[in-house]
């Protein structure tokens, strides 16, 4: 792994590290999947830098973290 210590770089990593899991799912249950262990484990600084790379087009994520976006809860503005 590379030692990038870019926030936004880890955060592309960790969340693709979960869609790739999720993807061995049905399509459905991985999108849930996803997105549910995103809100339940990820803090509400982490879920925000995460919307904000989204918001920018979700440059380097994988499809199924962008589709699973909709059930992602946003956190309010810092």
């Amino acid at each position: 792994m590379s030692h990038d210590h870019n926030p936004q770089t880890k955060l592309v990593t960790m969340a693709n590290q979960i869609a790739k899991f999720m993807e061995s799912k049905p399509h459905a249950e991985g999108v849930a999947g996803l997105a549910s262990h995103i809100n339940d484990f990820w803090e509400p600084r982490m879920r925000r830098h995460l919307f904000d790379l989204l918001d920018q087009g979700g440059a380097g994520l994988r499809p199924l973290v962008i589709e699973a976006a909709a059930q992602i809860r946003r956190p309010a503005a810092a």
